[in-house]
């Protein structure tokens, strides 16, 4: 029989404010929900008188430095080069964890997410080459090529137990390899002129880094501030700033300084001497034994745990409940105008739409198909061909990617705003046809 809880048990009124923001913060789809939610503020402000201020404010000039030496650049840009070079870095840091320890890290694990991606890359390419071809919009040919992890994933997550477990599994590949390629697009076709001095003291920093791994330096301290030289040297490079954080990424260690086994023993001595020490009554604070046994506790699970999986983890929040929905606020903008849908049509927003609600399934759909028939890769256990479409129509969500590829790929702001109602309507057209063919297990 359940006892009547006591006055203890109750919980405080500070608990039961806290409680449902921690449930939200906790849930697995939180963070494309709020990824949802700013983007409708930016969409709801951009059509109202705000959107004037609410401008001014991106336009913002920042001076960041001293004297001759700083950097002196629109909030905008503060966030597109800046912010999202964070967000590129733990971009790298899952890259770096799938290809050593996720569905990455073998090739029979890897092939049908890395062929499904290839696909889903590929197809809207050359959809949108096809649509663009000799036209004006022919240099967004990366804009539906990427996938939204955040929102493809947050709606997996509200789907719930009509989804197993597999095919989330497989979607968290799928978008990783994904991103791989738009690292590589960016990197490779959306590159501005280079200045080479700036490029050597960029790729210098990175070898450093490199080095400082090898000989096993983990001083957080020092991979910072090489970071920081890192991504502005990247920055006057004319190399996006961006990729700099995922290169700095694999530089992070990844080894734990003790095994599991030695993790155990350490924690088992200390377990008991904390017990041995223990005084009835007594405040834990006021125990020195035990506080030094609790130290020593924390201490190696600290190097239980490497400095990959740390960063990564304290960095999680950061990008899903502050970057990413900046992100959005400041670049999802798109004014409703009289003209609006007849826009939709115009050969970019087009090419974009029928890019990411066509290119995508069809993409992932073949080169998996392909690989299958030809026994590269096996569909998962209890996957049927109906969810793999609606996966492929999921991965057609391609928001905050798209978005920021959109920026690097056009310098006129009409051709930004047609990409974004492209970018804007094919990825709803997207998630409605993909939650509709999940919906039903």
């Amino acid at each position: 029989m359940k006892p009547f809880p006591t006055k203890r048990d109750d919980p405080s009124l500070a608990d039961r404010i806290r409680k449902p923001f921690e449930d939200f913060f906790n849930a697995e789809a939180s963070g494309g929900i709020l990824l949802m939610v700013a983007m409708a503020v930016a969409l709801l402000i951009a059509n109202t008188p705000l959107s004037v201020p609410f401008e001014k404010i991106w336009q913002t000039k920042l001076n960041i430095g001293y004297g001759s030496f700083g950097l002196n650049k629109p909030l905008l840009l503060w966030i597109n080069d800046g912010l999202m070079a964070i967000f590129f870095f733990y971009v790298g840091l899952e890259i770096k964890r799938e290809l050593m320890i996720g569905e990455l890290n073998s090739l029979r694990s890897a092939s049908l997410p890395i062929l499904a991606a290839f696909g889903g890359m590929i197809a809207p390419a050359l959809i949108y080459i096809l649509v663009n071809l000799n036209g004006e919009g022919q240099s967004g040919w990366g804009i539906p090529m990427a996938t939204d992890i955040a929102f493809s994933l947050g709606i997996l997550m509200l789907l719930g137990s009509r989804v197993p477990l597999a095919l989330k599994i497989f979607l968290t590949a799928l978008a990783i390899v994904d991103d791989m390629g738009a690292v590589l697009v960016i990197a490779i076709f959306y590159t501005s002129q280079l200045n080479l001095t700036s490029l050597v003291i960029g790729l210098g920093g990175v070898v450093l880094l490199f080095a400082f791994n090898r000989l096993n330096l983990r001083n957080p301290l020092i991979y910072g501030l090489m970071a920081i030289i890192v991504w502005v040297a990247f920055l006057k490079s004319g190399v996006h700033a961006t990729i700099a954080g995922v290169l700095v990424a694999m530089a992070i260690p990844s080894q734990t300084r003790i095994n599991a086994k030695e993790f155990s023993r350490r924690i088992k001595i200390y377990l008991g001497k904390f017990d041995e020490a223990c005084h009835p009554g007594g405040q834990l604070w006021a125990n020195g034994e035990q506080q030094e046994a609790v130290q020593t506790i924390a201490l190696a699970a600290k190097h239980a745990e490497s400095p990959m999986q740390r960063i990564e983890h304290k960095l999680q929040p950061w990008v899903s409940y502050f970057i990413m929905p900046v992100f959005a606020l400041a670049n999802a903008g798109i004014t409703f105008e009289q003209g609006f849908f007849q826009s939709l049509v115009e050969p970019i927003s087009l090419g974009i739409i029928l890019g990411l609600m066509l290119g995508k399934p069809i993409g992932i759909l073949l080169l998996s198909w392909i690989g299958i028939k030809a026994r590269f890769a096996s569909l998962p256990e209890g996957i049927s061909w109906r969810q793999m479409t609606g996966i492929g129509f999921l991965a057609g969500i391609g928001f905050t990617m798209s978005i920021f590829i959109n920026t690097l790929a056009f310098t006129d702001p009409s051709a930004i705003s047609v990409a974004k109602g492209g970018i804007l309507a094919g990825s709803l057209l997207s998630a409605l046809i993909g939650v509709l063919l999940l919906q039903k297990k």
